[in-house]
């Protein structure tokens, strides 16, 4: 079927093929290495490490001084402690117990030297305790004098010119005092909202409260924690939307709240506003 020039092709092609397996097989030919310069690659992998230093550098969270008694799950995180250092702090308030001191941090959480060399500089612990000078009071409490709850005024009808009597109240302080309380239909909840007016110091409020306490509190209807829905927790003061997204994402995450205080560990909750907060929930 094919003609004698077109089977000599054929064959030649064939005996082409077969020198070119023989020469890949049998022959050895020269391979060219190839040289790496060392010096160049780790000039390039330190310019790669100081643009990954950099960027972590520019990324990483800002600290700011805090408490470390309020420290939450995410915020433990982000400064670098494991979960069992956060549990430990946990356990240890749960007692009721304070952290008084960045020795005492440590030796509560068994944080690293290192990691405490990094984080302790942002510790704001109160004044009273770095100031021992400073005297105040544990606002639990209503044991702030000697008088008797019959012997105080009652802190929702007492006037300007009564509170001005108070050393360290003034015509703005006693105005203050006033304003907020006419801010809530019926006045103070409790002794505790004092601590919410600003420019009112511990000292100034502890002289207040061995005069004044609320007798007549406000009467409200407090919700319980376990089935609040968004829109109502966003009726409370300093709780948004995010906080009561936040509020319930981990309500269901741990099955129901078996405390107020577990809202400390909360993502975004104002810790250092937890005691008023609390005035307006309740668990059933």
């Amino acid at each position: 079927m094919f003609s004698k020039q077109q089977r000599s092709g054929i064959f030649l092609f064939l005996v082409l093929i077969i020198v070119l397996q023989c020469v890949y097989f049998f022959v050895d030919l020269p391979s060219s290495e190839i040289t790496v310069d060392e010096k160049e690659i780790s000039k390039f992998e330190h310019e790669i490490d100081s643009l990954r230093l950099a960027a972590y550098e520019e990324n990483k969270p800002i600290l700011y001084p805090f408490n470390p008694n309020y420290i939450t799950d995410y915020k433990g995180y982000t400064l670098g402690m494991s979960g069992d250092e956060i549990d430990r702090l946990f356990k240890f308030r749960a007692q009721d117990k304070w952290i008084n001191s960045t020795q005492e941090f440590q030796n509560v959480t068994k944080v690293s030297d290192s990691l405490l060399e990094i984080i302790s500089p942002y510790f704001q612990f109160p004044e009273w305790i770095t100031n021992p000078k400073v005297k105040t009071s544990n606002y639990k409490y209503q044991s702030f004098g000697a008088k008797t709850l019959a012997e105080k005024q009652d802190l929702n009808t007492a006037t300007a010119q009564q509170l001005q009597k108070i050393n360290g109240i003034g015509e703005a302080l006693s105005d203050r005092i006033i304003k907020y309380r006419n801010k809530f239909n019926g006045g103070f909840i409790a002794d505790i909202q004092l601590y919410d007016i600003y420019g009112l110091s511990p000292e100034v409020i502890e002289r207040i409260l061995n005069e004044f306490t609320v007798k007549t509190p406000r009467s409200i209807e407090k919700l319980n924690l376990n089935t609040a829905t968004a829109n109502q927790l966003v009726t409370i003061q300093y709780i948004d939307y995010e906080i009561a997204h936040h509020i319930i994402e981990r309500r269901i995450l741990i099955e129901g709240y078996k405390s107020l205080d577990d809202l400390l560990k909360v993502k975004n909750f104002p810790v250092n506003k937890i005691e008023i907060i609390k005035l307006y929930l309740t668990l059933e």
